[in-house]
Parts: C-alpha cells; sequence; structure tokens
C-alpha cells in the first residue's frame, strides 16, 4: 500500500469516526444536563395513535430542555395528557378531566406549572370507526371544551400558574356555555371562523378535500366546485364555507404569521413565517390581552371583497398574550403543536445546528419549518420567562 493511500485511509476512518462521535457527544451532553421538575399538565382529546401526534411538538421541547414531570421521569408523548387514549381494534380509553372531583382539579392546580390545551377538536364516528365512511362528518365520539377543563382553568388561573391554549378551544365542538365561559374568563371570542390553506383545491388531484367540505359548497354554489389551484378553506360554525383561490382572490395563497417588535424581542419568533395548517379566526380585547403576532391574508380586490361578505378580516391574531401580577396566559389560534417532528431528536443537545436537515422549502414540509423556526423558540421563551419570574 503507498503512502497516498494510506492517508485516504487515514482521512477516511477519521471522518467516519467523527460522524459517529458527534451524535454520541450531543446525547451525552444532553444526557448530562440536569433535570429540571416542571409539571405540565397536557390536555388533547384528539390523539388518533399512540403516538401524540397533536401534542408532540410541546413534549418535544420539555425533553429537549430536560424539564421532567417529575424529579427524575421524562415526558411520554404517548401517556402524559388528559383526554383520549386509542388502543387496537377500535377500542379507547378516555382519562380526561371530566372525571375529577372537585378535590382532585385543586390538588392538580396546586402541583401543575402549566396547563397546555393543545386539541380539543375530539373523535368522531367516522374517523374512529373504520366501518364509517371517514370523509363525512358524523357524530363527536369525545371532544370539546368541558366544565371539567373549565374548573382547572379557573384555578390555574386563581394561582397565577402559565396558561396556553390552542387553536380549536373555541371551536364548535365546544358547547356554547362553556365557549362563552372560557371567552369571558381570558377576554378572547370566536368568530366561528376557522380555515386552512390547501396545496390543491382540485379534488381530481387532491383526496385529502373532505366530501363533505365539497358538498356543502356545492348546495349553496348550484352544484359548482370550479377551483383548480391552491386556496384558504374558511368554514363556520354552521359550515358555511368561504373559499379564496390562488391568482383569483389571493396574491399568495399561503397565510403567513408576522411577528411585532415583542415577539420578536421576547419570544425569538422570526418577522414573517409561512403556515400551511389549521388556524382560527378570533376577536381579544386590547384593553386585557396584547398581540405577539398576527395573521395575514394576502388577498386581492376580489379576495378582500369576499371576505367582507361573511365578516372575517385579512389581518387577525396569531399569538395573544397576557402577562401580570394577575396572571399569565397565552392563546395560539393555529394547530401550533401539531408537527411532524420526530421525537428522538429531542434528546440531542445542540440539534438545533442541524435544523435544515429536517425540513425543505415544499409545502409538505412546512410544519417542519415551522416547528423549528416558531414554535420550538417561542415554547422554549415562554417557559423560561414563567420560570424565571416565579422564582
Amino acid at each position: 500500500m503507498s503512502d497516498a493511500s494510506r492517508m485516504y485511509k487515514r482521512i477516511l476512518f477519521g471522518i467516519i469516526g467523527l460522524v459517529i462521535s458527534i451524535p454520541a457527544i450531543m446525547w451525552l451532553s444532553w444526557f448530562f444536563t440536569p433535570k429540571t421538575r416542571f409539571v405540565a399538565a397536557i390536555i388533547d382529546k384528539s390523539s388518533q395513535n399512540s403516538g401524540g401526534q397533536e401534542h408532540i411538538s410541546l413534549t418535544w421541547v420539555l425533553n429537549h430542555n430536560r424539564l421532567t414531570k417529575t424529579e427524575t421521569q421524562p415526558y411520554s408523548s404517548s401517556n402524559d395528557y388528559y383526554g383520549f387514549f386509542p388502543m387496537k381494534n377500535e377500542r379507547f380509553k378516555i382519562k380526561g378531566l371530566e372525571r375529577f372531583s372537585s378535590s382532585q382539579l385543586k390538588q392538580l392546580s396546586m402541583d401543575a406549572d402549566m396547563l397546555y390545551i393543545a386539541d380539543t377538536y375530539g373523535i368522531y364516528n367516522n374517523e374512529w370507526y373504520t366501518h364509517e365512511n371517514e370523509k363525512k362528518v358524523s357524530g363527536m365520539l369525545y371532544g370539546g371544551l368541558s366544565s371539567k377543563d373549565n374548573d382547572l382553568l379557573d384555578l390555574m388561573k386563581k394561582r397565577k400558574k402559565l396558561i396556553i391554549a390552542e387553536s380549536n378551544t373555541l371551536g364548535s365542538q365546544t358547547n356554547s356555555t362553556n365557549r362563552t365561559r372560557f371567552e369571558k374568563t381570558f377576554a378572547v371570542r370566536s368568530t366561528g371562523w376557522t380555515a386552512r390553506f390547501f396545496e390543491n383545491l382540485d379534488t381530481a388531484v387532491n383526496k385529502e378535500i373532505p366530501s363533505w367540505m365539497v358538498n356543502n359548497y356545492k348546495k349553496s354554489h348550484k352544484g359548482q366546485w370550479p377551483f383548480k389551484k391552491s386556496g384558504i378553506v374558511f368554514i363556520g360554525y354552521n359550515d358555511q364555507l368561504a373559499i379564496l383561490e390562488e391568482g383569483i382572490d389571493l396574491y399568495d395563497p399561503m397565510p403567513y404569521i408576522l411577528s411585532n417588535n415583542y415577539g420578536q424581542k421576547n419570544l425569538s419568533l422570526p418577522v414573517k413565517m409561512k403556515y400551511s395548517y389549521w388556524f382560527e379566526i378570533i376577536i381579544a380585547n386590547s384593553t386585557i390581552n396584547n398581540p405577539a403576532a398576527n395573521f395575514k391574508i394576502s388577498a386581492t380586490k376580489r379576495g378582500l371583497a369576499e371576505l367582507k361578505k361573511y365578516n372575517i378580516p385579512s389581518v387577525f391574531p396569531a399569538i395573544t398574550f397576557h402577562k401580570g401580577k394577575d396572571y399569565t396566559f397565552y392563546y395560539f389560534s393555529g394547530d401550533f403543536c401539531d408537527n411532524p417532528i420526530p421525537l428522538v431528536t429531542s434528546y440531542f443537545k445542540g440539534i438545533g445546528l442541524f435544523k435544515p436537515m429536517f425540513y425543505n422549502e415544499t409545502e409538505t414540509m412546512e410544519r417542519s419549518s415551522f416547528f423549528w423556526n416558531f414554535y420550538r423558540p417561542m415554547m422554549t421563551n415562554i417557559i423560561k420567562d414563567y420560570s424565571e419570574n416565579k422564582q
């Protein structure tokens, strides 16, 4: 073997050793980071699989920052929440706050540092039972904000604990009594409209568009569904639909979140972020709450006229917060916690340096990009700020 061959061989083995050692060093650095007990009461009523997809982003942040539910035990996205627990063969368990007594809720409010309502949309019969048509709306199996959920919210607010709620907390699956109670407690109000971006509205191409959505639109539009491009579908409480299409109603079909100075400085939010999943239109009382970021719909003159017809604004809150001596509250007007992020990556310190490896700029990966560039820094800063002020 020549000297050159030996040199190339040493370089090759050196590179291999480096590739192997970097993940090991990152994991060891994470493993030996001191743990901090931080009790999070998580509500998720929409988990259709054992992975806890609807709240996995929060579990990631907790685990990555070595925040544990006890002095030693880390959080599990499959077990550590209150709500719907899927099992095999269409079986399930419901372990929500509805089963709690007043004394148990009081104890939980004393033990918990944070209450996070990740998803109350619920589980519908057609989504759970395989013999049902999954493209049609059917009766709700479990879901909606309950009176016991509101009881815990009141207790957490009284004890000045960290409270975070996400989009659909005020959705149609929550009855009017519980919705109104939440709205009065935190000075936010639902307009009754939720929405989502679709990369393609052509039903011949995009099979993920629900048939009930298409049928409802056709009923009030002479049997027509004329959409062929990307766009945004707005859905009202009474299943009323308003649809804006690229090039006709929208300059840019993608909804954006624009962060203000507070969001950028205190939550490390980017100035502008694409958002391609479910969101809702709310109204916040500006004398009590403050904005950290807003959604913006890039509507044309025709699109603005269509929105005005349904009293839907083109700019509305994305992150609303109240932070004072009385209580701390955040409302996220999007499904922020539901992102396709592998939980295993949370076990490596410094993994954020490699975040471009986990997403690209195609629409299908926008939610991964959203996690790394928006949700992760935001939640890290919110929890850090709360913990420091508490101490």
